[in-house]
């Protein structure tokens, strides 16, 4: 078992036909029915002299967030690594699809 104030997870999920891939420190299910809690997202250093587009991107719209809630049927892959990878932003293949409809249907009342 590791050291839970070093575990560190690469989160794979869909948004908006793009796949995003992103690392995190916290990841637990969430009080709300269907949503994962994506929390303190962890970006590379500032200083590299490259600079990935995508990886700002990334930055932009998450840096200022405390907690993320994505829906479950959005998830592809959650990893616990070692070490960090790059975060990214890419087009997802067209033999990719969002899971149809809602895991929970609620039932007609006659």
């Amino acid at each position: 078992m590791s050291d839970t104030s070093t575990t560190l997870y690469k989160v794979q999920f869909q948004h908006k036909g793009e796949l995003y891939e992103v690392y995190v420190k916290n990841v637990f299910p969430s009080d709300i029915f269907g949503f994962i809690v994506l929390e303190n997202f962890v970006f590379g250093t500032q200083s590299s002299i490259v600079v990935d587009p995508s990886e700002d991107k990334l930055r932009a719209e998450f840096e200022t967030v405390k907690r993320s809630y994505i829906p479950l049927h959005s998830i592809f892959r959650i990893d616990e690594v070692d070490k960090q990878g790059t975060p990214k932003i890419s087009n997802l293949d067209a033999k990719v699809a969002q899971f149809p409809g809602a895991i929970y249907t609620p039932t007609s009342k006659k």
